[in-house]
């Protein structure tokens, strides 16, 4: 069983919120941590946008990522929705079991 943990970059603390309760509430994540404020540079649309986000890290496992995609697209006020996985290397043992166990989709 792979563990990953995917990011969620969101408007606003409350749309973070949102996200992870949905997340949760599915039980396709673990664990949700919401950080920020951050501020946020890029491209859209041709332009340099900024925007103060916040970043949700969600822990869950490999086979659910697509399913994670789209409650966070379902739950995101973006068009396109910055959703990350990254696969875990390695961690402790008792935690990734943990996740594993949590993430028991309805």
């Amino acid at each position: 069983m792979q563990v990953v943990q995917v990011s969620v970059a969101v408007p606003s603390e409350e749309v973070g919120a949102a996200v992870a309760d949905a997340l949760l509430e599915a039980r396709l994540a673990a664990c949700v941590q919401v950080l920020g404020p951050m501020t946020s540079r890029y491209w859209w649309e041709g332009a340099r946008e900024e925007a103060t986000e916040h970043l949700l890290l969600a822990k869950t496992r490999a086979d659910l990522v697509d399913r994670v995609v789209e409650a966070a697209r379902g739950a995101h006020p973006y068009d396109v929705p910055e959703v990350l996985a990254t696969p875990v290397v390695g961690g402790d043992a008792d935690y990734l079991r943990w996740v594993a166990d949590e993430t028991t989709p309805t």
